[in-house]
């Protein structure tokens, strides 16, 4: 129990220290002083604004495909040992990210306008 109740108040020290140390040695949240740099260019919208929709089914297209390519490769490494059902899977997963393809375009997801 002793062990226990030191290892709580040693907890609290060091977090109340390390907050301390934080409060006392942080940069001050002055517009002038905290933006981002930019290259120059004044921010024209809140780093926190939301996105339209459409940017995350890009996202989710653009993650099947980086998905196929991490199967496709040791798939590639084996392929030789494997044989043909190797060839039937790879085009099994291929025909789906094809399905996934066609839905995307087809809910606009590659209009960028």
């Amino acid at each position: 129990m002793f062990a226990v109740l030191t290892m709580a108040v040693v907890t609290v020290v060091v977090t109340g220290c390390l907050y301390a140390l934080s409060r006392a040695f942080s940069v001050a949240a002055t517009p002038l002083l905290a933006r981002p740099f930019q290259s120059g260019w004044l921010p024209e919208q809140h780093a926190l604004s939301r996105f339209h929709a459409r940017w995350y089914l890009a996202s989710i297209v653009f993650l099947a495909f980086d998905v196929e390519m991490l199967f496709m490769y040791p798939w590639a490494t084996v392929v030789a040992e494997v044989g043909i059902s190797a060839v039937v899977e790879m085009f099994l997963f291929l025909g789906a990210l094809l399905i996934a393809v066609v839905w995307a375009w087809r809910e606009g997801v590659f209009e960028w306008v």
